[in-house]
C-alpha cells in the first residue's frame, strides 16, 4: 500500500489538517502522561488531556461549543481487520508519528456491511499535526511507522465510544457498537 502524507491533496476528501489551534500543550501531555503499550489501548475520555487549554479551543472554535472528550489511541499497530464511523467528525493529534488508514464511508460493499480494502489509503501523518477526519470517512486504529509505537490524541464529541445504553439491532444498528460508533470489517485485512 502506497503511503501518501496528509499534506497531499488526496487527503483532502477525508479531511484536513487543524491550524487554527497550538496543539503543542496537548501533544506535550500525550507524551508524557500516557502509556505506550506493546498492543493497542484506547481511553475515549482522559483528565489530564482535557485539563489542556486545547480542550476549551477545540471546544469553541471546531466543535461549536458542543461537547467534546480528548482521549488517546496509543501503541504497536501494522494492519487493519476493521473500520469504523461516526456520525461527526473526529480530530487526530499526532504526539508521534503515524499513518492512518482510511476510505470513504460511500464505498461501502455488501450492502453498507463490508469495507472494501482496496479502496482504503495510507496517509502519514508528522508527530505535532493534528488532522479533522470527516465524519464519513472509515478509520480505525493509527499504524506506526516503520515498526516504531504511536501516540495519537483522539478528539470527539462528549461520550462518543462509551458503552451503549439499549440494545440496537436491524440494519445499520448491528454494526453500533458503542455510543456513536459504527464498526464494519473489511473484506481483508491490510497490512503495511
Amino acid at each position: 500500500m502506497k503511503i501518501q502524507n496528509v499534506n497531499d491533496a488526496a487527503f483532502s476528501k477525508y479531511g484536513k489538517i487543524v491550524t487554527n489551534v497550538d496543539f503543542a500543550p496537548l501533544v506535550a501531555a500525550i507524551n508524557e502522561s500516557t502509556p505506550l503499550p506493546d498492543d493497542v489501548a484506547y481511553e475515549p475520555s482522559v483528565e489530564v488531556l482535557e485539563a489542556t487549554s486545547v480542550f476549551e479551543e477545540l471546544k469553541v472554535k471546531t466543535y461549536g461549543e458542543m461537547p467534546i472528550q480528548i482521549g488517546y489511541c496509543n501503541g504497536h499497530n501494522s494492519s487493519m481487520s476493521l473500520a469504523e464511523y461516526h456520525r461527526d467528525s473526529e480530530i487526530n493529534v499526532a504526539a508521534t508519528d503515524a499513518i492512518l488508514i482510511i476510505g470513504s464511508q460511500q464505498e461501502l460493499i455488501e450492502g453498507g456491511r463490508k469495507v472494501d480494502a482496496d479502496k482504503l489509503e495510507a496517509f502519514f501523518v508528522p508527530a505535532g499535526t493534528a488532522v479533522e477526519v470527516y465524519a464519513t470517512t472509515l478509520h480505525y486504529a493509527p499504524c506506526g511507522v516503520d515498526g516504531a509505537g504511536f501516540k495519537v490524541g483522539i478528539v470527539l464529541p462528549r461520550f462518543t465510544n462509551f458503552d451503549l445504553d439499549n440494545k440496537h439491532e436491524g440494519g445499520e444498528d448491528d454494526l453500533l457498537t458503542a455510543k456513536n460508533k459504527w464498526l464494519i470489517p473489511l473484506n481483508k485485512e491490510i497490512t503495511l
